[in-house]
């Protein structure tokens, strides 16, 4: 099963994608669908209004999520570009809600920063309560996954040892445009690329800490409630690892895609010095 948040005429609205058709099962977004403890069975269900899936208008997959928690380092080949050794524990850092826009939405290059990079990424959307749960236990936790770009300031990501400031700039990070289940989700290739250029590819098999190791992890330090997203990491080719470096400019096109789930594809364009 597919879901998604999308922007109609009267507001956002939860809705199931069929391969034609996405049906709205009467939630404002996928966050309140998924804060339902029945909320597959209302997925799957739904007879409500029917949308053409061409030129649908993708939100943000979960539009306000309580937290958005993000791993660091968690391929090999990008751990080794950045220099750094390989972890024992993975890498947090957490977004902001604010950061995030729809799969097709523009992404603000911040006028502070002249550093801005590309980092593809598998997404974990949680659909049940996770509190201290087991590795066995946490795929029980999973609502399904998405597509992410985790877009990111390097001049001020590492302006500290800790990276926060680098990462959640407003209207940066693309996340969407769907919600695959579990049961059909098969994530294969990620890959991104800038004006049509391959800068990453890689299998999401090839993650250090799994989707279900980091949902373990992560909750032994905190509850994850339905709708939170766990973004799991990025494998080489960034644009900070490369020599010369390469970063985003006005006008770049980012096309971020997981076989087997969807992509999204986000043009670049320069926040007003003054907003």
């Amino acid at each position: 099963m597919r879901l998604a948040t999308v922007r109609t005429a009267t507001g956002t609205a939860a809705v199931r994608v069929d391969a034609d058709r996405a049906i709205e099962t009467g939630d404002a977004d996928l966050g309140a669908l998924l804060a339902r403890p029945d909320w597959r069975e209302r997925a799957q269900t739904a007879q409500g209004r029917a949308h053409p899936v061409a030129g649908l208008d993708y939100a943000p997959l979960v539009p306000h999520p309580e937290k958005i928690v993000c791993v660091g380092l968690n391929y090999r080949g990008h751990i080794l570009e950045m220099g750094r050794d390989l972890p024992e524990f993975p890498t947090l850092f957490a977004k902001f809600p604010s950061s995030l826009i729809g799969a097709y939405d523009d992404i603000v290059l911040p006028s502070g920063s002249d550093s801005v990079d590309w980092e593809a990424e598998l997404a974990v959307v949680i659909g049940a309560p996770a509190r201290r749960v087991s590795a066995e236990r946490a795929p029980d936790c999973i609502a399904g996954y998405s597509v992410l770009n985790d877009i990111t300031a390097r001049d001020w990501q590492f302006r500290t040892r800790e990276w926060l400031q680098g990462k959640t700039f407003e209207h940066t990070t693309p996340l969407g445009p769907v919600l695959v289940t579990p049961d059909e989700a098969r994530p294969g290739e990620i890959s991104c690329l800038v004006d049509g250029e391959p800068m990453q590819r890689a299998d999401t098999a090839d993650l250090l800490f799994d989707a279900a190791a980091l949902v373990a992890y992560v909750s032994q330090i905190v509850t994850l409630r339905p709708g939170d997203v766990l973004a799991t990491g990025t494998p080489a080719g960034v644009g900070h690892g490369r020599d010369p470096r390469r970063y985003l400019a006005e006008g770049s096109v980012v096309t971020t895609r997981i076989d087997g789930i969807g992509e999204c594809r986000n043009n670049c364009r320069r926040e007003k010095a003054d907003a």
